[in-house]
């Protein structure tokens, strides 16, 4: 399996419904992409958990899961479990992010998802953002959701247990969950792993890809 390297990837937009979503479904692939540019622009928005404890818990998660980037998040106070009753506060609060950054990638949760605030944001962000490509991530949950990927971002096993590490470390107001271990994240890691020829791995949805094969 020959893995695909998009180049000139120097702005980055990720999109979460609840602080954690992000490090869950896609950390060891920001540990990745921010590892390997330096410096790289990430504009991060959360759409629920504005001035609880768990907005602090995600800022310092995701500088540190975005290590050396030009970092900027926004954390609001959408009603988590409500988002499709809230869809245009959610909407204007992803059409603003569009207008803070330019993105050469969009990562965010996938359309299939069971949760109806994942679900909610991935349908809103082809309507905002109509020209990067977009991958949505998988959380896994009692719902079984995780459906067939079609994208994989390989993991080294430094980036694997680095994202467990820092899961645990920076999200402990989650701690007492029961799928919240160290079993789960890197089974699945490793599970998708095996599905791409590599020890570890994230996987990702995707609706729409264009390619650009002549490489001029």
């Amino acid at each position: 399996m020959t893995g695909f390297r998009p180049a000139g990837l120097a702005k980055l937009a990720i999109l979460g419904a609840h602080c954690d979503d992000l490090a869950i479904g896609a950390g060891g692939t920001l540990l990745t992409i921010c590892r390997s540019r330096p410096g790289i622009e990430i504009e991060a928005l959360v759409l629920s958990g504005g001035g609880t404890e768990r907005e602090d818990e995600e800022r310092a998660a995701l500088a540190a899961f975005c290590p050396g980037a030009r970092l900027s998040v926004t954390v609001l106070k959408l009603r988590d479990g409500r988002f499709p009753a809230q869809w245009e506060e959610a909407k204007e609060a992803v059409e603003a992010l569009r207008t803070r950054i330019e993105p050469d990638l969009v990562i965010g949760p996938q359309a299939e998802d069971a949760h109806q605030d994942h679900r909610a944001l991935a349908k809103l962000i082809p309507t905002v953002f109509r020209g990067p490509p977009a991958l949505g991530y998988e959380i896994v949950k009692w719902d079984g959701d995780l459906g067939k990927p079609s994208v994989y971002q390989r993991l080294s096993p430094e980036n694997a247990e680095l994202k467990v590490a820092l899961l645990h470390e920076h999200y402990p107001s989650q701690r007492h969950r029961p799928w919240y271990d160290r079993e789960a994240f890197l089974g699945l890691a490793r599970l998708r792993g095996i599905e791409c020829q590599a020890r570890y791995a994230e996987a990702f949805h995707t609706g729409k890809l264009t390619l650009d094969l002549a490489g001029d």
